[in-house]
Formats: structure tokens, sequence, C-alpha cells
């Protein structure tokens, strides 16, 4: 009897030590799973902080590559883009267009385009042409479109607005008013301290009326002891940022001129001087009068100001804006000069409806 006993108490033993041991295995890898998805979920979670975005370009297009791309454009009214032209040729090219462009490039290109084939499918091996499109389209995404150009002529006392599509920026100097330029980009700096130079100089007389070369917003607007009396413009879509810089002494900006104000392409906003090189405001330390036109791709707002800002070469860009200048006329009375035609394109109208927005 109590030998049975024994032998029950042993079985009944095992029956708990087996079901334990089933329980335990049973729960330790759920456990181990639901670990390895909340490390998923946090690794996830970290990967969407840390967004990728563009952190240097080089825009090394040069001028005729620009003229012939955005000719085709224009033709087409947008159908086939300069800036699929211009990154499919940056991707060929490597981003190099000096002794390696070819206008027969483009004109295959355009070729194969209009015979049918996508653009897919021609840039299918083209590691890089998402880089050069992004890149590329950052540059030179509010240069062309559809815009309202106001004529000279007049129907019933009516001003008359033409609607057009082609190049809607303006050369930084008004028309009429002469001008001379060079290849500076990088030249060196040695007011401060030793730097490359990040923008573009337009030799031109002190009073010479500035031009906004695209419609925006003015970002920024007052002293700087490198630029002097200067203004930053802001694109509507945010990627551009034009600085001017140097403007005159006493009297460096137009009137209409205010932070936050939206500015229209071809609008006057100041006047060529040379202000700067001093921590004391209104000093002119710069021996010839000029306007130093920046440009700078923000794709991501802590690149605006900081040890890394992309700054882009406007040299062959100025060569292409020589071709739409700004006319303008002078107020005796005020001494301003102002726009002499009108100009209208829907981001600037857009940007007047939801201003609160911005």
């Amino acid at each position: 009897m109590i030998l049975k006993l024994g032998k029950r108490k042993i079985l009944i033993m095992s029956l708990i030590f087996i079901t334990i041991l089933i329980l335990f295995m049973h729960f330790m890898p759920k456990k181990n799973k639901e670990n390895n998805i909340s490390k998923t979920v946090n690794t996830k979670s970290t990967e969407k902080k840390k967004t990728k975005f563009i952190k240097y370009v080089e825009f090394n297009v040069n001028y005729p590559a620009l003229e012939k791309a955005m000719k085709i454009d224009v033709e087409t009214e947008g159908k086939i883009s300069w800036i699929d032209i211009l990154s499919f040729l940056g991707a060929k090219y490597g981003g190099k267009f000096q002794n390696r462009y070819s206008e027969k490039d483009i004109n295959n290109l355009v070729s194969n385009l209009k015979s049918g084939k996508s653009l897919e499918e021609l840039t299918k091996n083209m590691k890089l042409f998402s880089y050069y499109r992004e890149a590329y389209g950052a540059v030179l995404g509010g240069f062309l479109g559809k815009y309202k150009a106001q004529t000279s002529k007049k129907e019933k006392d009516k001003t008359k607005f033409i609607e057009k599509y082609g190049l809607k920026v303006f050369l930084p100097i008004a028309k009429t008013f002469p001008f001379n330029h060079y290849k500076d980009f990088g030249s060196s700096r040695s007011y401060g301290f030793s730097r490359p130079h990040l923008g573009h100089d337009l030799m031109a007389a002190t009073g010479t009326p500035v031009i906004a070369i695209e419609s925006g917003y003015v970002e920024c607007k007052g002293w700087n002891q490198y630029g002097g009396w200067r203004i930053g413009i802001r694109s509507f879509d945010k990627k551009r940022y034009y600085y001017y810089a140097h403007l005159r002494k006493n009297r460096p900006y137009h009137v209409n001129i205010e932070k936050g104000k939206a500015i229209k392409a071809g609008d006057v906003i100041g006047y060529v001087g040379r202000t700067g090189y001093s921590r004391n405001e209104d000093v002119n330390n710069i021996n010839t009068s000029h306007l130093h036109v920046g440009l700078q791709l923000v794709f991501d707002e802590s690149q605006k100001e900081c040890n890394n800002e992309i700054w882009v070469d406007l040299y062959s860009i100025t060569q292409l804006l020589e071709k739409n200048r700004s006319a303008v006329i002078r107020e005796n009375e005020t001494k301003e000069y102002y726009r002499q035609l009108d100009f209208s394109e829907e981001s600037y109208e857009d940007f007047i409806k939801n201003q609160n927005n911005f």
C-alpha cells in the first residue's frame, strides 16, 4: 500500500514537472517575439526621425545646355520638361557639363521621348537620375511656367493681360541699366576670415534698381557686416532663398519692401551700392559698387543657417536671365523706381489668399 502511494506520488510529481516545462517552453518564445516586435517598432520610429534629404549639390549646368533645354520645354509647354532633360544629362555626365555636353545628347533624348519611349524606360539604368531630378528641380523649379503679363495695349481704358508660358524669372538688374559679370563663384574672400565666395557679383553703378529674380516673400531685411544692407527673399515653395547684398547707403530698399511681404518676380526691391565689410551700419567699405546675388537651396529647414549650407553657382543662370529683364519707370517726386508692366502668377495669388498659413 505504501509502495503504491509512493509510485502515485512520483507520477503526480512527474506530471506537474512536465506541465511546468511545457508552459515554460510555450511562453518563452512568445515573450522574445514580443520583444523583437518592440525593437522593430522602435527602430522604425527612429528611422522616421532620421528623414533623408540632400546635403550637397553642385550646379555645373552650362549656358548652352540650359538654353537648349529651356527652348524645348517652352515649345512643348512643359510636356517635355527641361528639368528632366538636364537631370538626364547630369546623370549621364556625372554632373560635369564642361567638355562633356553635346547637343546631340539632348536631341537623341527628345527624339526617343517623342517616339513614345518613357522617361522611366530611358533612365532605368541611371542610378543617380532621381538625385539630379530632385537637385536640379530645387534649383530651377520656379523658373518656367504659366503667367500673366501686362501689355502696353489698352482696350476701353482697361489694361490688357496676356497669358503666356515661359521664363517667369528676371535678371536682377533692371532693363536698360548696364552691368557686367564674370564667373566668380568659389573665389577667395578675406574680410573677417578666409572663405569662398558663395554668390555671383554683378558690377553696376550705385543706384541701379535691383529686381526680384523670382516671386516669393521677404524673409530678412537689414544690416550684415559682410553683406551690408541686404534682402533675403524665399520662394513660395521654400526651396530657394535669394540673397541680395551690398545695397546702397542711406536708401538701400524700395519703399514697398517689408519683412513678410509677398514680392512679384520683376519687382524693384532695392538699389545697387557698396555697403558692407563693417560692424557699423550704413558704411561703404566695398571698393566697387556691385550687387552680390546668392541662391541657397533648402531641402530641410535645418540647412537654412548651418555650417553646410548649399549655395549655387549663378553664372550660367545669369546668362539665361539676360533674356528676361524687367523694364522700370522712375517716379520723379519720390525718386523711386517701379516696374513698368505688371505681372501675375498662380503661386503669388495663392500666397496672398493663404498668407496666414505660411
